[in-house]
């Protein structure tokens, strides 16, 4: 089975060279600094490279991180912070916000910022994976991981080092809980996606299908309700995105709880479930619509027309036929006015964030290595500063177009 995802753009950052002309007394601080430049670059380009791949992106990340790390933590794993963490201004731009960047003089912004772009790529990767034809049992499963790897990043983000930062998150902004909620709450709800189509492969029974298609709808609407504060200007078409999950697996939840009915002899209840059902995916066509003319960061698709969408409508009807037909030859009952109320808990298959942590520093961090940054040399104009009107070019990310009857459209 194939998906469909809504993704934001990466974040877009200032060039850093990692220069300190006089502060550097030794070769150990040199090579750490252009080690840093490398490093860096490599990350910001494999962001984009379509032959990037999770072992690809660990390893990249995994290097930087480690050198990072001399600039925010002492080396005798005390709860001290580095001589060096203030000594370097780092320019990010946010994912819904456009190019308006936020500056901050401090390394664990930059360790924050660039972690966040990180499980942006693993959604990205498991977004395009999901909507190759003929997914793979084992890329189904990497979808699967990849998605809970980024909200294990998030979450682990949110949890450990934004709490750091001296200058709070503005509002409205990536790094403000409300956000970091939507992403991690997201992540989960798209990873269970993959278990439901699972699920359904290997013909579960109704009974967890439907549960499982009722959790992540209260997922997606969790996450929705988590923005419903912010400017709509720059959240509506994400918004638009989770409300029409919502409905959608709400949709599947209804049709997959009629099937249970009908099993158990429940003729009139699973009709009336069914039209709920339809009553959901009706919502869930009309807020395709809607999300394919909202303005907003975002790809620029059309929903509707993905198989995944089409193919719970056609369930849907054929299911209501189906109740009708064997309410009209065998049962007789008569169709309940109030709607089955879906009171269903899943025990299986539900989602929760891989946990994560960062790597420890390099070991090119000794303490020589750290003493051969002499900061009483630091220039006084401070150089590390970027300039003023050093502009934040945004990220160039590949051109993806659906593939035939897949219905996936990366941005």
């Amino acid at each position: 089975m194939t998906h469909w995802f809504h993704r934001n753009p990466l974040k877009a950052t200032a060039p850093v060279s990692f220069n300190y002309y006089g502060m550097i007394t030794g070769p150990p601080a040199s090579k750490i600094c252009n080690d840093l430049r490398s490093s860096r670059t490599r990350l910001l380009e494999l962001f984009t490279d379509l032959n990037c791949n999770p072992e690809m992106m660990k390893n990249a990340a995994d290097l930087y991180f480690s050198l990072l790390q001399g600039f925010i933590n002492s080396l005798d794993e005390s709860t001290q912070e580095s001589k060096l963490r203030y000594i370097q201004n780092f320019k990010w731009t946010d994912t819904l916000q456009g190019q308006v960047p936020s500056t901050q003089q401090d390394a664990v912004f930059e360790l924050i910022s660039m972690g966040f772009n990180v499980a942006l790529w693993y959604t990205k990767y498991a977004s395009r994976l999901a909507g190759k034809e003929n997914i793979t049992e084992d890329e189904a499963k990497e979808v699967h991981r990849s998605l809970k790897i980024a909200a294990g990043i998030f979450k682990h983000l949110k949890e450990s080092h934004i709490p750091k930062l001296l200058t709070p998150a503005e509002k409205g902004r990536d790094l403000e809980a409300r956000l970091m909620d939507a992403y991690i709450i997201q992540c989960q709800a798209e990873a269970q996606e993959v278990t439901i189509a699972r699920a359904i492969e290997l013909k579960h029974a109704p009974g967890l299908i439907a549960a499982l298609a009722y959790e992540t709808a209260n997922f997606y609407q969790k996450a929705d309700h988590t923005l419903s504060s912010l400017e709509p200007a720059y959240s509506a078409k994400w918004r638009k995105y989770l409300h029409l999950k919502t409905c959608f697996y709400t949709a599947y939840a209804y049709c997959y709880h009629g099937q249970t009915l009908l099993a158990s002899d429940k003729c009139g209840e699973a009709i009336r479930s069914l039209q709920e059902a339809e009553k959901s995916y009706a919502k869930a066509e009309a807020l395709c619509k809607d999300y394919g003319e909202t303005k907003g960061p975002g790809p620029t698709v059309k929903p509707s027309g993905h198989l995944f969408f089409r193919k719970l409508g056609s369930l849907v009807k054929n299911t209501l036929d189906k109740c009708q037909r064997e309410n009209g030859f065998i049962y007789f009952q008569k169709i309940p006015t109030e709607a089955p109320q879906l009171e269903l808990k899943a025990n299986y298959g539900l989602v929760e964030p891989v946990p994560f942590e960062f790597p420890p520093p390099s070991a090119l961090w000794t303490p020589e290595t750290l003493a051969a940054f002499d900061l009483t040399k630091r220039p006084k104009d401070d150089s590390a500063k970027p300039r003023q009107e050093e502009e934040v070019k945004p990220v160039r990310e590949p051109d993806i177009k659906p593939q035939k009857d897949t219905g996936c459209s990366i941005s």
